[in-house]
């Protein structure tokens, strides 16, 4: 029996009920990373300069991001959270409390959104599937990517997997571009040079990064 091409790889519903197109009048945490990056720096009487030169953000950059002007995409926030040595997931989604999280479909969890430098443009909308779990390791998301014309590249220390649920995606990791569609998956170390966009309008992907 022939495959059928215009059956997904996965079912997406699961997915599709918990972010949709990530509308904003759902629960928001939009502003919230920059304030645990504050209230974190802080606690650990770290000053702006110091976080500078641990990252290599400019000051303007980071206090950006610290009063909301500008949402860390996740690689940048995983950089910051080696530099004040948290968990990604207590920047990302704050402290947890439970031994283990069950997500449910009908369930909306935190939403947050990363732009390009200087907060010009959205770039991905991204939703935690385990904030409840206490000194994870891991930080399991769905993203919903857009189109990035700026091509903002990361590196940072850790590991990501990214598994495509709908649309079309364009990974670069270091000199390569692969075009990845719905079932196609990646998995790289996140100390090489990558980048991942929407090819088109947009595209929705379950990531997973280890730090």
């Amino acid at each position: 029996m022939g495959k059928d091409e215009n059956t997904s790889h996965l079912n997406i519903d699961y997915f599709k009920e918990l972010t949709g197109t990530i509308k904003q009048d759902a629960p928001t945490s939009i502003d919230e990373v920059g304030k645990r990056i504050k209230i974190l720096r802080e606690k650990k009487g770290i000053t702006i300069n110091e976080v500078s030169q641990l990252t290599g953000f400019g000051k303007e950059t980071l206090q950006d991001i610290e009063n909301g002007v500008m949402q860390p995409p996740l690689g940048t926030i995983m950089k910051l959270s080696k530099a004040l040595d948290s968990a990604v997931g207590q920047l990302v989604s704050g402290t947890g409390s439970k031994i283990y999280s069950i997500t449910r479909k009908n369930e909306k969890k935190k939403i947050s959104k990363s732009t390009s430098q200087k907060g010009r443009q959205d770039i991905y909308s991204y939703m935690s599937l385990a904030p409840e779990v206490q000194g994870r390791h891991m930080e399991p998301v769905i993203v919903q990517l857009k189109q990035n014309p700026v091509k903002d590249v990361s590196v940072h220390d850790g590991e990501e997997f990214i598994y495509v649920l709908e649309g079309i995606v364009e990974l670069f990791i270091g000199d390569e571009v692969h075009i990845l569609e719905p079932g196609d998956s990646s998995y790289y170390l996140s100390t090489t040079p990558h980048l991942i966009m929407a090819k088109q309008e947009k595209a929705i992907i379950l990531a997973v990064l280890y730090h």
